[in-house]
C-alpha cells in the first residue's frame, strides 16, 4: 500500500514539474466574454501565383 502512496507522490510531482516547465498554461477553465482571447478576423490572403500562370 504504501508504494501505491509513493508512487502517486512521485507522479504528482513530475507532472507539476513538467506543467511549470510548460510555460504559460491557463487552467482556470473556459472563457467567456472580454477576457477571453479572440483569434485573427480573417487569415492573410493567399499569394495569387495561381491566376499569374500562362494567360
Amino acid at each position: 500500500m504504501w508504494k501505491l502512496i509513493v508512487g502517486f507522490i512521485v507522479f504528482a510531482g513530475l507532472a507539476m514539474f513538467v506543467l511549470m516547465r510548460g510555460g504559460d498554461i491557463d487552467m482556470s477553465g473556459e472563457k467567456h466574454g472580454a477576457e477571453a482571447p479572440h483569434e485573427a478576423a480573417a487569415p492573410a490572403p493567399a499569394p495569387a501565383a495561381a491566376s499569374s500562370v500562362a494567360k
